[in-house]
């Protein structure tokens, strides 16, 4: 069994490996030459005000009085510039959001796995094509831009990271600070002759980060007035800089001014995923080189914003986020950004047709030249016979479109020049994209093969080992070398076409894998023989129901990771589960208190997700319905008889009631604290950690019994779960650990039922000694339900309160208790921890099922990983690589969840007889008698 282990370990990380090589590889490609346009620029420098987490809607409606939000930038678009919505693609976050301003490309999708801060590929930005840049702001964004960059142009001016503090009392002096660091620093250059001439250089950008908005946005939501009030005080900001400015160059009239944001964010506070109000961002354009207001009488657009922010008589003009870097490119006249996949607009320029025609058509050549590279690099490790180019743009396709363009402008027609370039882009963008997902089709077939052979040999190894299916059967010698060596074949003929391509190392694995597995499955072909014949002397129509229920209860879970109401379902079934089986004849309480809860259980799956709205007294309900039931335990352990009492064991119990007392009374003060803006009290920090410590230890003290145990692992995690609560998902602990263990006395009556073995007394089972039965009995059809019981209840304990796959349902005010301070890693930390525990509770109650029902538990966890190896199938089909970073996300993470569900479970099943079978005996004091 150790080599099967290894086998299925390795198996299952090529699988969950293959999809980030098969769907999220890097698009971005190198080798292309800058593409410039010939015209002279019409600014020398460009000044870009990144709002971060500033909605448009946010910035342009009306206060309730009629009057603007921001005065000043409600004047310019009126008089001044251009303005319109910038469309920005998920991932809505920081990052992704300025390298798409900076850069002109969106995010590519590989960097999921890379975090925040760090730019994971190397790419090129008009800071980097910039003569100098100077920025100023959060030191999570400005580093990266300066790190990509060549030679040492690129100066950045930051505050400490400590100083993004959601509890903190007012997040707009993040942008205090940058206003008038970028103040002094002008005022500075007057005494600094070398710094006084590079500014006067051509090709200069200055970048204003402003973080303030963000940080008020995710601690007060978007409505409040701390948000408004933001908004105003960097309106100002910018009045001040923006006249500053023109005044230190003598009003030159060569300066371009950009402001817009890199996301927006949804009401509840977040972003990430792909909500209008986390997509849809201000962008405000004047000075040199940029459109005045355009009056207009009608325009058309599907949203009705124009009315609501009375700017009908004013052309809006939109684009997608990436458009931003060629615009600022052609205002400096810096060549455009290497990786850039944004279209110029135009319409935002102006200037003579001529120069709008020069300068689109280089934004043409720029991205074709990432085509042609893409193509180059595909058509080298593809045989000439198997290689299929992208028709649309053949090489004389190519020449054609060039040729047509320039003589169409130096005829002067520069309208039909335009056009035609926009075609170009257009065919050169879908050439990018077929030749990106070229390979995926054949490389989802071998992983698909891969899998539905190991799933097979899983259940051939249940069959032939734990169940009395089979008899066995002798192989015969001559037969399996002939086997042996005809797989060996067709592995070289893979690896020979492979090698012929010039493939990467990881393709030989995708493709080669199927091979030795399929190879293991047709060595089982006696069993597999002898397994037909048996099946067909049963009934037919009995085999083909149990397969039936077998695929629908699969399905229904497959559903749920999509539609949490699917859970729900599943549960109802369970609740009429013994009445269906006719268990509820012999045990009537114990089978309806499961019905009950299970029918309470379903209500979760039918609540919003959690931390859309904190209600804070629904915790505090929850901890006092803890701690009414934690007391009845104690009051009916005082009355039982004296053999099972001992004071220590109740000290023990007595601490943890204390304990959820104490959690409680935290989370409640906390949440006053923090909404009177007083912050974190420090002595409810030093209680949190200490509850969080305490509640791995207190549960190995106390007795091993089985109930007493598990009814002490419940008071402990319940503690923790309390202090990171902030809604009704408090009580969701409470119901499943219940029904945990009404799940537990179900299957000593199933047993019973079923004649497998004679019921045990519960009360006195004790998991100490449990560890040693060695009397395992052989598999029962029954435990294939027993088995997708506990696929079920993990699934539901991980989705029973909200889908924690999304980035953007991440609410940072569940660990408020223990930190306000902004940190990744932490807080990340905490919130596995969080959604750990309900894990925790169904592993304890399903260790305990298959220690009083004598199987083992190998044979159970093997037909657990056949039932999530079959899911996986299916999400490994359904992993997207387009859409909204949420749906990006979820789908990725549920692929990669089904997959790592197997390794999880034996982490988890190695827990949970850590946690009931150890116990740590306390020193115990001897007592001295005073005479």
């Amino acid at each position: 069994i150790p080599v099967f282990i290894l086998a299925g370990l390795l198996v299952h990380c090529v699988f969950l490996v293959s999809i980030f090589d098969i769907y999220f590889s890097s698009p971005l490609v190198h080798g292309m030459t800058p593409q410039q346009t010939p015209l002279p620029p019409p600014a020398k420098r460009l000044v870009l005000f990144v709002a971060d987490g500033l909605r448009a809607d946010s910035l342009y409606e009306l206060n309730s009085n009629g009057t603007p939000r921001a005065p000043y930038l409600r004047s310019i678009l009126e008089n001044n510039g251009s303005w319109g919505i910038s469309h920005t693609r998920v991932p809505t976050e920081s990052r992704p959001g300025h390298v798409a301003l900076i850069a002109g490309f969106y995010e590519d999708v590989s960097a999921v796995a890379k975090g925040w801060k760090e730019n994971p590929v190397e790419f090129d930005s008009v800071f980097n094509e910039s003569k100098y840049t100077w920025s100023w702001g959060s030191p999570d964004i400005l580093p990266m831009f300066a790190k990509g960059a060549t030679g040492d142009h690129v100066y950045t001016f930051c505050y400490t990271a400590e100083s993004e503090d959601f509890g903190a009392q007012d997040a707009a002096k993040l942008d205090t600070w940058v206003f008038d660091h970028v103040k002094s620093f002008f005022n500075s250059s007057r005494s600094n002759q070398t710094l006084f001439s590079a500014l006067h250089e051509g090709k200069v950008v200055l970048f204003l980060h402003l973080l303030g908005i963000d940080t008020n946005g995710h601690a007060h939501r978007p409505n409040s007035r701390e948000y408004k009030e933001n908004i105003k005080k960097v309106d100002e900001g910018i009045k001040e800089i923006a006249s500053m400015i023109e005044n230190f160059y003598g009003n030159d009239g060569k300066t371009a001014f950009i402001l817009t944001s890199d996301h927006g964010m949804t009401d509840w506070g977040s972003h990430g995923a792909g909500h209008p109000s986390e997509t849809l961002t201000p962008l405000v354009v004047w000075g040199a080189g940029v459109n005045y207001p355009q009056k207009v009488t009608s325009q058309f657009f599907e949203d009705n914003f124009l009315k609501e922010w009375k700017l009908e008589d004013l052309k809006r003009l939109d684009v997608n986020q990436a458009d931003i870097a060629p615009l600022m490119a052609s205002l400096i006249g810096v060549p455009f950004p290497l990786n850039s996949v944004g279209t110029l607009p135009l319409e935002y320029l102006n200037n003579s047709g001529h120069f709008k025609a020069e300068s689109i058509f280089t934004n043409a050549v720029q991205i074709l030249e990432q085509f042609k590279v893409k193509m180059s690099q595909k058509k080298e490790t593809t045989l000439s016979f198997l290689f299929t180019p992208f028709k649309p743009l053949s090489d004389s396709e190519q020449i054609n479109f060039l040729k047509k363009t320039r003589l169409y402008i130096q005829q002067q027609q520069y309208d039909e020049a335009v056009s035609l370039c926009k075609t170009l882009i257009k065919l050169a963008l879908e050439g990018l994209s077929y030749y990106h997902t070229y390979d995926r089709l054949f490389l989802g077939l071998s992983i698909a093969m891969g899998f539905v052979g190991w799933t097979t040999y899983v259940i051939l190894v249940i069959i032939k080992t734990h169940t009395n299916l089979t008899k066995t059967v002798q192989a015969n010698n001559q037969e399996s070398t002939v086997l042996f060596y005809s797989f060996a074949f067709v592995g070289m003929i893979i690896a020979f076409f492979l090698l012929i391509q010039t493939c990467p190392w990881t393709y030989y694995v995708y493709c080669l894998l199927p091979v030795p597995v399929w190879y293991a499955v047709v060595r089982e072909l006696p069993v597999i023989q002898d397994l037909a014949t048996n099946l067909l002397s049963l009934r037919v129509g009995q085999s083909i129901g149990f397969l039936l229920v077998c695929t629908l209860g699969i399905e229904i879970l497959v559903f749920s990771f999509f539609y949490r109401s699917a859970l729900t379902i599943g549960l109802l079934v369970f609740a009429a589960w013994p009445v269906i089986t006719q268990l509820w004849v012999q045990a009537k309480t114990t089978a309806l208190i499961w019905t009950l809860l299970c029918v309470l259980l379903a209500i979760f799956p039918l609540m919003p997700v959690v931390g859309r709205e904190p209600n804070i007294s629904l915790v505090i309900a929850a901890g006092l319905l803890t701690l009414l039931i934690s007391c009845s335990f104690l009051a009916s352990l005082c009355k039982s008889e004296n053999n099972y009492r001992n004071n220590e064991d109740l000290k023990i119990h007595f601490y943890q009631v204390l304990s959820i007392a104490l959690s409680t009374y935290v989370v409640s003060s906390t949440h006053d604290s923090l909404k009177n803006k007083q912050g974190l009290p420090v002595l409810n920090q030093i209680i949190s950690w200490m509850t969080l410590v305490s509640s791995s230890v207190l549960p190995l003290l106390s007795p091993t019994f089985l109930f007493r145990r598990l009814f002490s692992i419940l008071l402990s995690l319940m503690s923790t779960y309390l202090l990171l609560s902030t809604g009704y998902e408090a009580l969701f602990p409470l119901v499943l650990s219940g029904l945990m263990f009404a799940w537990i006395n179900m299957e000593q009556e199933a047993q019973q039922h079923y004649g497998l073995s004679l019921k045990q007394k519960l009360a006195v089972f004790n998991f100490a000694c449990a560890t040693d039965i060695t009397q395992f009995r052989q598999l029962h059809l029954d435990d294939v339900r027993r088995s997708f019981f506990f696929v079920f209840f993990i699934v539901a304990a991980f989705f029973g309160t909200g889908n924690i796959a999304s980035v953007n349902s991440f609410d940072p005010a569940s660990v408020y208790c223990f930190l306000t301070v902004f940190s990744p890693f932490m807080m990340g930390g905490l919130l596995v921890l969080k959604v750990v525990i309900p894990f925790v509770l169904v592993s304890c109650a399903f260790e305990a099922i298959q220690v009083t029902t004598q199987l083992s538990s190998k044979s159970l966890f093997l037909i657990v990983l056949v039932i999530s190896d079959i899911m996986a199938l299916h999400f490994f089909f359904l992993v997207k690589d387009y859409g909204s970073w949420l749906d990006i996300g979820t789908s990725i993470s549920h692929y990669v969840l089904v997959m790592s569900l197997t390794i999880f479970m034996m982490l988890m099943n190695g827990l949970a007889q850590l946690l009931t079978t150890k116990r740590l005996e306390l020193p115990r004091r001897t007592k001295h008698h005073s005479t």
